[in-house]
Order: C-alpha cells, then sequence, then structure tokens
C-alpha cells in the first residue's frame, strides 16, 4: 500500500489515496492497527483515505488505530485536502468533502502549488443528548453536567462536530491526570458510541489551553474537532468569546463560532513522506 505520512499540528495520519489506490474495506480495521503501530509499523494515530464522491468533490474515511471507523476529523480532513490539491487531483481553492453524515466546505491557501493551511466550515455544533450520541432525553442539553469518574466530579459539555466530545473545563491541563480520566469518560455508559474528552484551561476570552484523550487513539497532540467543541463550549458557558486561539501540544488552531451558528477552523497541513507499506 503506498501511503503519504502527514500531520496537522503533531496529530499524525497515514494518508491513502483512494483515487488511485485499490483499498480492501473488510482489511481496514487490521490494517490500521497494524500501519499505526509506532514501534512495528509505519507509526500514526489513524489512516485517513481520500475517496471519490457522488455528493461532494471528495469523501474521506478515517480508521482510528484501534481499528475502529470515527465520523469525522477535523485535522485529517486539512491533511486529506492537502493531499489531494498537492497530487494534482484538484485545483481548486474551495473544495468539498463528504464524511460521515454530512458535507464540509474547506477553502485552501496554497503557495507554490502546495497547500500550507485549510479552513474548513465544520458545520453546526450540535447539543441534543439523542445526536451526540448520549444517554438520556434525546432533546435535552447536556451542558455542565456533573460526572463522576475516577474519584473526582467533572463537570462537562457535551458536544458533536461530526463525532461526540465531553469537555470539561481544568485550572491547569499541564498537571491534570488525562491519562487516567481520559480513557474512563471515553468508555463511560453515558456515550454508546464512546467519545472524545476534551479537557481546556481558559488563558482569556480569546485563549485556551487544550489536552486531548482522543476516542480509538489515546492522547494525541491535537485534535481539530475537540478544539471547535471546547471553543463553542466555552462560549456556550461564558468563560470565552466567540472566536479563540486553542493551543494543543502540538500548536496552535484558529477556531471561530460564527453568527451563522458554524464553527470555522484555520490550521496547517504538513506532508513528512511518502512510503510504501508491506504489511
Amino acid at each position: 500500500m503506498n501511503f503519504t505520512k502527514m500531520h496537522g499540528l503533531g496529530n499524525d495520519f497515514i494518508v491513502v489515496d483512494g483515487l488511485t489506490e485499490t483499498i480492501d474495506d473488510a482489511a481496514l480495521p487490521d490494517l490500521a492497527r497494524r500501519a499505526c503501530d509506532r514501534h512495528f509499523g509505519v507509526g500514526a494515530d489513524g489512516i485517513i483515505l481520500a475517496l471519490p464522491s457522488d455528493k461532494a468533490d471528495f469523501r474521506m474515511r478515517l480508521i482510528n488505530a484501534d481499528g475502529s471507523e470515527a465520523e469525522h476529523c477535523g485535522n485529517g480532513i486539512r491533511c486529506m485536502a492537502k493531499l489531494v490539491y498537492d497530487r494534482g487531483h484538484t485545483q481548486a481553492s474551495k473544495i468539498t468533502v463528504e464524511t460521515i453524515g454530512r458535507i464540509n466546505v474547506l477553502e485552501l491557501d496554497a503557495r507554490d502549488g502546495k497547500v500550507e493551511s485549510v479552513r474548513v466550515d465544520m458545520a453546526e455544533p450540535v447539543f441534543e443528548r439523542g445526536r451526540i450520541p448520549m444517554t438520556g432525553p434525546e432533546a435535552e442539553e447536556a451542558v455542565e453536567v456533573p460526572l463522576e469518574v475516577g474519584g473526582r466530579t467533572l463537570g462537562f459539555t457535551a458536544i458533536s462536530m461530526g463525532n461526540p466530545h465531553a469537555v470539561t473545563f481544568v485550572e491547569d491541563t499541564a498537571s491534570f491526570p488525562v491519562e487516567e480520566l481520559g480513557p474512563l469518560v471515553e468508555n463511560h455508559p453515558l456515550f454508546p458510541r464512546r467519545t472524545n474528552v476534551e479537557f481546556i484551561q481558559v488563558l482569556g476570552p480569546e485563549e485556551l489551553n487544550m489536552r486531548v484523550w482522543e476516542r480509538g487513539a489515546g492522547i494525541t497532540l491535537a485534535c481539530g474537532t475537540g478544539a471547535c467543541a471546547s471553543l463553542v463550549a466555552a462560549a456556550r458557558t461564558g468563560r470565552a468569546s466567540r472566536k479563540a486561539t486553542v493551543h494543543l501540544p502540538g500548536g496552535d488552531l484558529i477556531i471561530e463560532w460564527g453568527e451563522d451558528n458554524h464553527v470555522y477552523m484555520t490550521g496547517p497541513a504538513v506532508e513528512v513522506f511518502q512510503g510504501t507499506f508491506l504489511g
């Protein structure tokens, strides 16, 4: 399998050009587990597939490092956009990409024929429990709900950005036990499809620190949908304005919750190397 290793702020992926490569769907979960292994494989948080679409310009699939499939990925979709542009599959500065349940609009910032950053319309945030999904009354919102895990009570806000997120605010992200509590929240019975978990420190109305435990991948250096969910949760609870810089271990994202209720994410995409996975 030919691939390109890419990352968005250190959230790294094995990106496969499914417009030219043949993909065996049945083999994908095992392939992801083997290829994403950082000791015996290429090493990545997941496999991104760039595919044709009958609804948009392109379609993206993400298979997590544990073999599960995610509905969406903010850093991954920027990397996929860079791949299709840099490989000549499009010359457009604005493209649409189909993910599970939505069509995403992306604006590409390219120099010398290579994409450097991408602004993504991440659509509208979803608060209703039934659509996240989360247990409880389907139409009810989960804003600052207490949750007891690991001997602590965390207040969290649940949001879907095309995939589920549980956002909690802490005093200091650097010292908070993300490794301990992240998997407990991810696999809590409240979330039937599990959830991504964001731990947020508010530095000011336009500045947030974030650490993330990603569903199916564990601790990663960045999570684009998580940054979007975190800004929305901070604005919704009066902790921040509707536009902020989100500092992640791998770098910064600019997130804006627009007056049209859409969330916009701007950040880089980087190609590291190309190779062939022998399996």
